[in-house]
């Protein structure tokens, strides 16, 4: 059986469960990256079967929000800010070296799937810039030796 329709019990629970719902499409899609981690391809006709939509207007949405995964998403996620108070303190700088020393662009995932990297526009910790979150973790006042010394980390699968 293909990976893919491992996950449909999984779908299917969450549909039968949430899609007579008034606005039942974002909270389906929630649920099922979630549950599964990332929105499979497999999600897709069924979310539309259930919901009488197309399979554009269902991939449409999934594509329209940066926070939907239609892959399983890497072991670490990565989030350096990238507002005024961070870009005033270097954040610009660390982007390019995140780009080049995982080699992708702000919104990819190394080739190794150790790290995805994902730009966002506050994390609060406009006091103390520049500032990234890593797995939920605020680090601040990042140097670029301390951004490689968290990247290698995680690369190793170290404590990050």
């Amino acid at each position: 059986m293909p990976d893919e329709l491992l996950h449909l019990p999984v779908i299917q629970r969450i549909l039968a469960r949430d899609k007579d719902a008034p606005g039942a499409l974002l909270p389906i899609l929630h649920a099922i990256q979630h549950d599964i981690g990332f929105i499979p391809d497999a999600a897709v006709p069924e979310i539309a079967h259930a919901l009488n939509l197309s399979l554009a207007e269902v991939r449409g949405v999934i594509s329209f929000y940066h926070d939907f995964r239609t892959s399983p998403p890497a072991r670490h996620t990565l989030r350096l800010c990238r507002a005024e108070s961070c870009q005033s303190r270097g954040a610009e700088a660390l982007a390019a070296q995140l780009r080049d020393q995982l080699a992708l662009d702000d919104h990819g995932t190394s080739a190794d799937g150790a790290i995805s990297l994902r730009p966002v526009y506050c994390l609060g910790a406009c006091a103390c810039s520049p500032a990234l979150e890593l797995d939920g973790q605020v680090h601040a006042r990042l140097t670029p030796e301390r951004l490689r010394a968290l990247v290698n980390a995680c690369r190793e699968d170290a404590a990050c």
